[in-house]
């Protein structure tokens, strides 16, 4: 069965995260549902993308089982969220739970984010022992600013719905109860959009922030790298699994 579900053949597609049992946690079939859901052209008649989830939560981010296994990394996120960010149409995700880690990223790499107020955001990875690439870390940069970047990297918190709002990092939190109005109401204005200028401005704003992809960062990934290898990882993730709190050494 599949673990992303795919619907919709007029103006609005919807992409539909179909693994709540498991809190929408991205497993390598997952990643590549996704990527291959954004690497074919839109269909004539589309003219938004809508990325849903089912069950409680929106994403818990990789799937730290299959990433404790070395199952999946780094590189199968960043190709599944290039896709996304380089869709020749807007993508709008409406996030009911909490989009965490990978989650975050997921919903960020999206135009627009439509969230319930009960929704929270944020990077956990410190809290594990590991740390984002330089392809995640900068799309924090560009949509959150280096003050908001810190804080999401640095203390590992989760943030309120309503305080992404605030800081300009979604477009809108609102009352559970709205949250399909409110959703409907921005898809639906997306829709009645001119095709061709959609597909312009969006190539236009993917293009303005392309300038960071040219930084060098190669000791960057080497200093991700180890963290990635380190005792401390490991110890990260058994401890979430084991839901108890991990005990760092810095090694």
């Amino acid at each position: 069965m599949s673990k992303v579900k795919l619907s919709g053949d007029g103006a609005v597609r919807q992409v539909i995260l179909a693994r709540g049992e498991k809190r929408n946690a991205l497993d390598a079939e997952m990643l590549e549902e996704l990527t291959a859901a954004f690497a074919s052209p839109p269909a004539d008649q589309e003219r938004v993308t809508v990325i849903r989830a089912e069950g409680p939560v929106f994403c818990a981010g990789l799937d730290l089982r299959e990433r404790g296994r070395g199952a999946i990394g780094s590189s199968a996120i960043e190709t599944m969220l290039h896709a996304i960010e380089m869709y020749p149409l807007p993508v709008v995700a409406v996030v009911q739970g909490d989009a965490i880690a990978g989650g975050n990223e997921l919903a960020l790499h999206c135009d627009f984010v439509v969230a319930s107020a009960d929704a929270r955001f944020g990077m956990s990875l410190a809290k594990i022992g590991l740390a984002p690439s330089w392809f995640l870390a900068k799309k924090l940069l560009e949509v959150a600013g280096p003050v908001g970047a810190r804080e999401m990297l640095l203390l590992g918190d989760l943030l309120p719905a309503g305080r992404m709002a605030q800081m300009g990092l979604i477009h809108r939190a609102v009352p559970a109860q709205a949250l399909e109005a409110t959703a409907g109401q921005v898809i639906d204005r997306l829709a009645a959009n001119a095709p061709l200028s959609l597909r312009a401005m969006k190539a236009l704003l993917v293009r303005a922030m392309a300038f960071r992809d040219g930084v060098d960062h190669a000791d960057i990934d080497a200093l991700v790298a180890v963290a990635a290898r380190s005792a401390d990882a490991r110890e990260g993730i058994a401890a979430m699994l084991e839901r108890r709190s991990p005990k760092f050494e810095g090694r």
